[in-house]
């Protein structure tokens, strides 16, 4: 036997193909292992020795019997660094509570002046109150002190509550109030300030306090004052309950974070502010395309972004800053949970953002390296292949049905590769920024998860509701049942059906918005960059030249992600599916065993010669 390994190195996964190329090109084993390290970096080496391993194990060899390793071109590009949040940050004049308890109580709206229970006795029969209860008061002691305040004739217009009671001190009451509870920080709030709180009806949401110039009316604000309460009232939309108090003037005081612009190197230069959205990143993108570089303003987000980026590329190469070249970046519109200052639940507000994916050039291939310390740690000659589109095109051509020309689409975990071959066999090929780890970039810091292995289950795998003990529903609508009680602790949740298993979502977000969220970042990044990439690679830059299209990489195998690619190309007259490598592998390991195929093409064609 003539045993040929071919090794994929991508951003999330290392992939494996074996053959024996003695008299023909015969596949005998394949495997798959995280990849260690940053792409493209010596680290890769300890994950390429395990897949290796695994590979060889199913076929009963040591690594030591391979004849040839041949490995991606994997240093041009690495994605997966470079993902980072970049917003404007404005703090308003005011302190807010809209954190959405479990047990708010009453109903309607009040407002009126911030006190503590305690001085509830010394208030005037004409004043419109807000009472403070603090956990050392318990919900009986507050329910009979409000009461009697009642009978007093003081107009207690609402309550704020620190501990969970807000329900148990309503039951108690002879006159309905608001009261919202579970107000952590009671401490931090201001007395003797005017305050707004508002309770709306179970399964209705606030209307007052959600509306600027509902605020405005409240604290007699003015136009410009208006402006600065958007934030607020915005943060708000959706929730049941809500407190808004008026702080001291210069108390808080606005604060902004600039963000700042990026400027694009290319065939010209073109700066654009990160506050004007990635539709006008992308659109000066396309007008310097092809990017020779980018930066971003100094002493900004965005410019400290960038920097970040060189400096741990610098590390991790061995080369100067300087020569560190950002080669693509695919920006994305979403939001960001901010803290709000000022808060006294540790409230958090949603502010626009754009993320930013930044592929990386370096000027000499790291792979060399790699390959070296492969070979002194196998003992087995190690080959540097092809491109990685390139290679990913003769992989997919084993998919059964496929022919020249074609397109193959690999979506990967930080990029996204394209590459078109024609009938005569040349091949163009792109690689763009942005591909899965984005996504799940996106669905953690919308949904305020501070949970990266979450948000990648909430990409995966579909979700449902669990009903009841016996039963949960499916997000599109279907119903499941189950002999056997369900752990109590899922009651009433949102769940990651991942198998047998079933993953809660901490989170109060409903499952439609999560839904939501989940397919709004695959679309932003994946719509996105397949059209960027066809139109790079299809003859003549037309898409409608393209007639097929191949997915392959690990997001091919996204329970939804082909599907939205198969309609949004669908429109250019395109059929697209995902590959099925070498008959039975799906869509993964396209390049490694592209690498198998290129080693193998180029011995027989040197011996025909």
């Amino acid at each position: 036997m003539k045993l040929i390994a071919g090794v994929d190195i991508g951003n999330s996964t290392t992939e494996v193909a074996i053959a024996d190329i003695e008299k023909e090109l015969n596949f005998l084993s394949s495997s798959i292992v995280r990849t260690t390290g940053i792409k493209g970096t010596v680290e890769n080496v300890v994950g390429v020795y395990n897949a290796l391993k695994e590979a060889c194990s199913n076929i009963k060899v040591d690594i030591s019997q391979l004849h040839a390793i041949c490995i991606n071109e994997a240093t041009p590009v690495i994605g997966d660094v470079a993902m980072e949040t970049i917003t404007q940050t404005v703090i308003t004049e005011s302190t807010m509570i809209g954190h959405n308890p479990d047990t708010p109580g009453g109903l309607g709206l009040g407002i009126g002046r911030t006190i503590f229970i305690d001085e509830i006795d010394y208030v005037s029969s004409t004043e419109e109150v807000i009472c403070v209860i603090p956990k050392s008061v318990d919900f009986e002691t507050a329910a009979r002190r409000l009461n009697l305040a009642f009978k007093k004739g003081i107009k207690v217009q609402g309550a704020i509550v620190q501990g969970d009671d807000g329900v148990l001190i309503s039951n108690r009451l002879e006159r309905k109030i608001p009261i919202v509870d579970e107000v952590t920080h009671i401490d931090r709030i201001p007395m003797g300030m005017v305050s707004a709180v508002e309770v709306a009806a179970p399964g209705e949401t606030i209307k007052v306090l959600s509306n600027p110039y509902g605020l405005a009316t409240i604290f007699n604000l003015t136009p410009e004052e208006t402006k600065h309460i958007i934030p607020i009232s915005r943060a708000l939309i959706g929730n049941r309950s809500a407190v808004v108090i008026r702080t001291p003037e210069g108390e808080v005081k606005e604060r902004v974070i600039p963000a700042g612009k990026i400027i694009l190197y290319g065939t010209g230069e073109k700066r654009v502010a990160i506050e004007e959205g990635s539709e006008k990143i992308i659109k000066a993108l396309k007008e310097v395309w092809p990017l020779k570089d980018a930066s971003g303003e100094p002493g900004t987000n965005v410019g400290g972004m960038m920097e970040r980026v060189r400096q741990v590329m610098s590390e991790l190469t061995g080369q100067s800053q300087g020569d560190i070249k950002i080669q693509d970046i695919l920006p994305v519109d979403t939001f960001v949970p901010q803290r709000v200052q000022g808060g006294l639940a540790g409230e958090f507000a949603l502010e626009n953002a754009v993320a930013l994916a930044a592929m990386v050039k370096t000027n000499k291939l790291p792979m060399e390296n790699i390959a070296a310390k492969l070979q002194k740690e196998t003992g087995v000659k190690v080959i540097i292949g092809g491109v990685e589109a390139n290679m990913a095109v003769l992989g997919a051509l084993t998919t059964p049905g496929t022919a020249k020309p074609l397109v193959i689409l690999d979506l990967g975990g930080g990029s996204t590769d394209s590459a078109y071959i024609n009938r005569d066999g040349a091949v163009k090929s792109i690689h763009h920024a942005g591909a899965g780890e984005m996504v799940t970039m996106l669905i953690n810091s919308e949904l305020g998860l501070e949970d990266y292995n979450l948000a990648e289950e909430i990409k995966k795998y579909p979700m449902a509701r669990v009903e009841s003990l016996f039963n949960i529903r499916y997000e599109d609508g279907t119903v499941c049942f189950f002999q056997q009680p369900l752990p109590s602790n899922l009651f009433a949740r949102n769940v990651v059906v991942k198998g047998e298993e079933m993953i809660p979502i901490p989170t109060r977000h409903s499952l439609e918005k999560i839904k939501t969220i989940r397919r709004e970042a695959k679309r932003k990044v994946f719509i996105t960059n397949v059209i960027r990439a066809l139109e790079d690679v299809a003859p003549f830059n037309n898409i409608r030249g393209i007639e097929f299209v191949v997915l392959v990489g690990g997001s091919a195998l996204d329970f939804e992600i082909p599907e939205m690619i198969s309609d949004e190309l669908s429109r250019y007259g395109i059929v697209c599916g995902r590959g099925n490598i070498r008959g039975a592998l799906g869509p993964r390991n396209a390049v490694a065993t592209g690498l198998v195929i290129s080693y193998y093409n180029s011995l027989r064609s040197s011996k025909n010669e």
